[in-house]
């Protein structure tokens, strides 16, 4: 089974200018392609887990999404990073298109993107990591059996944070992604 090192998009992978979905309106967070590199030589397999409730809001559609992972996926590989898995979820309770607009399992702070994604790619998700920049992320990994994240916030973690996330998860809050190479 292969260790995965999964990344929230908007806020980890990007700077989070608030529903990107057009490559003209992504910009890359410092580090990212650094960091990537560097989990790759440790034998991670990197895999995008996001959010995407402007699908379900109507401002992009799930086409104008991939076609920008596409660009995304090119620039990667300008960077010497392999192939990067993405998963998204597009739904939303209150979105404007319909059939997007229903609860769903994969919606953070639910774990089934992660769920998914160790089934596909046969990942054993208690030796991976997640990063991401909101709670919800790490909720999500802690639901999905994974032991170690990275918080990258400028907020500090709060008690009832803590006590959302069972005993064995390891969290580590970060400031930026420069912090995160240094205890993966």
């Amino acid at each position: 089974m292969k260790k995965a090192f999964f990344l929230d998009r908007d806020g980890v992978v990007n700077v989070d200018h608030g529903y990107v979905g057009h490559y003209e309106n992504f910009e890359y967070l410092d580090g990212i392609f650094s960091l990537i590199l560097y989990a790759q030589e440790m034998d991670y397999l990197p895999v995008i887990v996001t959010n995407q409730s402007g699908i379900a809001r109507g401002l992009y559609s799930e086409d104008d999404f991939v076609a920008l992972m596409a660009k995304v996926q090119q620039d990667f590989t300008a960077n010497g990073i392999g192939e990067v898995a993405v998963y998204f979820c597009p739904h939303h309770q209150e979105g404007n298109v319909e059939r997007y607009a229903v609860s769903c399992t994969c919606r953070k702070p639910k774990p089934g993107m992660m769920i998914r994604a160790a089934a596909e790619l046969n990942i054993d998700l208690a030796n991976s990591i997640m990063i991401g920049d909101s709670w919800r992320d790490i909720e999500a990994a802690d639901s999905a059996g994974i032991q170690k994240s990275f918080y990258l916030s400028n907020s500090p973690v709060t008690p009832a944070q803590s006590r959302s996330i069972s005993t064995s998860h390891n969290v580590y809050h970060v400031n930026d992604l420069d912090e995160v190479k240094a205890v993966l």
